[in-house]
């Protein structure tokens, strides 16, 4: 159980009010009043604010987020659900190419799940039963302009709105302000070293745009994903994602010298492009809702804050505010939910205030972050340029390895199954060095490749194909 302190129920702040904010704010509340910090408008339903403009393209929450998301506020998928967004089990209601070239099967043993919806609507849903709790508060169109305190604890923090400046003492701050955290920064100005920084950015480009689903597609249309090959640059690669009210939110991606355009007529010849032109295909007979909308601010991102030696009392940073990741691998969300399941854990063994708390906050939110960042970096290392420093012989040898994993999972499922228990999140990368998936990845018989899209009949028929 956490120390106990008498006195006045204490008062904890966090900076965004995004998704990271919400349930960072939920977790709080057990231990503590809590005002959310929040520098746009927040939409009273789904929509669009200026603060998330990543939101126009394509989102997957993978299993391993949804059951952490549970845990963090119980029956939230069944209302996501209840609103329009989708249960897909993976991989029998996807089809993908890897990067590596090979289609998988759509075997239907795994358990693993994404939930699928545009991202307003899965803010919109978490926001809605955060703050329905009491003891919440946020405060719009407000800016964090410093932390108060010093190198040894933050005692609060000072904030300016339409009526100016104002300092708010807390026992906890949290950052969960997404990649434009201004955390190194304040830290600094605390008297703090800097934090070390690594950046992997293969220079990717996102164009995203939504279509009405033909018809006859009906709302259990498979997930479209051909993936980009880091070892032919340009990288380019695509998805279709069946989102609430029969609509395709496509989202093309591409890396320098390959990148996608916002011009519309432009983005079909696009799709078409990719190492299959199935998204191409599909999308001639799907009727477009909305104009392209792109974004290039996709570097991977990384802040070692768990690594510095002095760490200050009474804060901590979590989500995109550690590490910001290329969206293509859709870590980004599960991440943030498992790092905030860690504070939760800190909490319920140690107070809100105390000296240690956060600096335990940030090596638990480390471990999810590490895995993300793994998965992503992986892959971006590889793209000319995307970092200073080279991919080591490890890291080529760790490529290697995954190559032969995807291999054996696109023709086994019990390679399947592991391969997904890690992209998933639910298990750390050591479940592909078990004996059985080691015996299947280099000894094991496999299925043949196949040599296109494993859609069915009455789905090409469905798509007009």
């Amino acid at each position: 159980m956490p120390e106990r302190t008498s006195g006045p129920r204490p008062v904890a702040l966090v900076i965004g009010g995004g998704t990271t904010g919400m349930l960072t704010a939920a977790a709080l509340r057990e231990h503590a009043d809590v005002t959310v910090v929040e520098s746009d408008v927040l939409p009273e339903r789904p929509g669009p604010r200026k603060g998330l403009p990543q939101a126009r393209h394509a989102h997957l929450l993978w299993s391993g987020g949804a059951r952490t998301l549970e845990l963090l506020l119980p029956g939230i998928t069944e209302r996501l659900v209840a609103r329009g967004a989708r249960r897909v089990p993976i991989m029998s209601g996807m089809v993908s190419k890897a990067p590596s070239g090979q289609w998988f099967r759509r075997f239907d043993e795994a358990h693993h799940i994404n939930i699928v919806c545009s991202r307003d609507l899965l803010d919109a849903t978490i926001r809605d039963e955060v703050l329905r709790r009491p003891g919440i508060t946020v405060r719009e169109q407000t800016e964090l302009v410093s932390l108060e305190g010093d190198a040894d604890r933050v005692t609060g923090v000072r904030v300016r709105g339409a009526a100016g400046d104002e300092t708010l003492s807390t026992a906890l701050v949290v950052d969960a302000g997404g990649r434009g955290s201004r955390a190194p920064q304040w830290l600094r100005a605390l008297g703090l070293p800097p934090v070390r920084e690594r950046v992997v950015d293969a220079g990717v480009g996102y164009a995203s745009r939504v279509y009405r689903a033909p018809a006859a597609a009906g709302e259990d249309f498979p997930i479209i994903n051909v993936q980009a090959d880091p070892t032919r640059p340009p990288g380019r690669g695509g998805i279709i994602l069946p989102i609430e009210d029969g609509q395709w939110l496509v989202t093309l991606s591409g890396t320098r010298g390959g990148r996608p355009g916002r011009d519309n007529d432009e983005f079909v010849p696009f799709a078409r492009s990719l190492a299959h032109p199935v998204i191409g295909d599909l999308l001639a007979n799907a009727e477009p809702l909305t104009d392209v909308v792109t974004t290039r601010s996709t570097a991977n991102r990384r802040r070692y804050y768990e690594k510095t030696p002095k760490w200050p009392a009474g804060f901590a940073v979590l989500g995109d505010a550690v590490a910001g990741y290329n969206p293509v691998y859709g870590h980004g969300l599960t991440a943030a939910a498992q790092s905030v399941l860690a504070l939760r854990k800190v909490l319920a063994q140690h107070a809100l205030g105390a000296p240690g708390t956060a600096r335990r906050i940030q090596r638990g939110a480390a471990r999810p972050v590490g895995q993300a960042w793994d998965l992503a970096v992986g892959q971006d290392a590889f793209y000319p340029g995307a970092s200073a420093e080279e991919p080591g012989r490890l890291e080529r040898a760790g490529a290697a390895f995954i190559d032969r994993a995807v291999d054996a999972g696109a023709r086994d499922p019990y390679a399947l199954r592991a391969l997904l228990d890690v992209m998933s999140m639910e298990r750390s990368p050591a479940r592909l060095l078990a004996p059985g998936m080691l015996f299947r990845v280099f000894l094991g018989r496999k299925a043949p490749l196949l040599d296109g899209p494993p859609l069915t009949e009455s789905e090409r028929k469905a798509a007009g194909l």
